[in-house]
């Protein structure tokens, strides 16, 4: 099975989504189901996991109908709100939906780089491996000493790591990124999506060539048994298109043994979201 491991669906308002801006405008309208599907087949993606945009529980509701809906939607990782001290009810009543995987909290936009490290955030965080829910982690390339602290403090919790940390591709900046990448790569319960590389680049001007260095960055930090594709879509809409970026990623795990590109193609995504 191919799997997508990151991808978004919304209805469209300019209040709820006001992070899009003006230099967006690709993105001021609905992406549902119906218009991911025949890009999946296009692509030969088998499923996908669907993950949240907005911060609320009204987000997990509607992201688990499109699951019920489409039969690719394989998983869903929603939101809840975690330095809560209730929020347990609410974890419970979502764990209990087959498809409902895992949570994640958008981190990159908190004010406080160290947000990850708030004791409350972490007393929430703790009710996730009872309830078999990964936490997927959402940050810029600068909070990645506070995730590696982080998740040392959860050994026996699963993350995934989202976007591979965002470094600054757009200034050709490795360092210190994959240094700190590679750190963070040394706990065992952290899984890598790659994704959304091009859309931290320039939009109009980015290269192969220049996101190349990124990925086998990642490839040799994670492995292929800790790396899994995703899109990102409709986010990369920005700066390329589904089969662009799914042609990119097969010519770059190209070098492969086969079993480790179904390994980044399926396997860890199947493994980790327990498909």
């Amino acid at each position: 099975m191919k799997v997508d491991s990151h991808q978004h669906f919304w209805k469209y308002s300019k209040e709820e989504f006001d992070w899009i801006h003006e230099g967006m405008k690709v993105l001021w309208r609905d992406f549902l189901p119906a218009d991911l599907e025949p890009a999946l087949r296009r692509a030969g993606i088998d499923g996908t996991i669907v993950v949240q945009v907005p911060q609320t529980l009204r987000e997990n509701d509607f992201l688990l109908e499109c699951a019920t809906a489409s039969d690719f939607v394989r998983g869903v990782v929603g939101w809840a709100p975690l330095t809560n001290p209730a929020v347990k009810s609410d974890l419970e009543k979502y764990a209990a939906q087959p498809k409902f995987k895992g949570l994640r909290h958008i981190a990159q936009n908190e004010p406080d780089d160290n947000y990850l490290l708030r004791d409350d955030f972490n007393r929430g965080v703790r009710e996730l491996r009872d309830l078999g829910l990964i936490y997927e982690v959402l940050i810029y390339e600068r909070q990645l000493p506070a995730a590696i602290a982080f998740v040392d403090r959860h050994p026996d919790q699963v993350f995934v790591l989202n976007h591979i940390a965002k470094p600054r591709i757009g200034d050709n900046a490795l360092e210190p990124w994959a240094s700190r990448i590679r750190e963070l790569s040394k706990r065992p319960n952290i899984y890598c999506k790659l994704s959304g590389l091009v859309t931290e680049a320039d939009w109009q001007n980015w290269t192969v060539a220049q996101i190349t260095p990124f990925i086998d960055t990642v490839l040799e930090a994670f492995g292929p048994r800790r790396l899994m594709f995703g899109s990102d879509w409709p986010v990369c809409l920005l700066a390329t298109n589904y089969q662009q970026w799914t042609g990119i990623v097969r010519d770059a795990v190209s070098k492969l043994s086969g079993a480790e590109q179904e390994r980044i193609w399926g396997g860890t995504a199947v493994e980790a979201y327990h498909l």
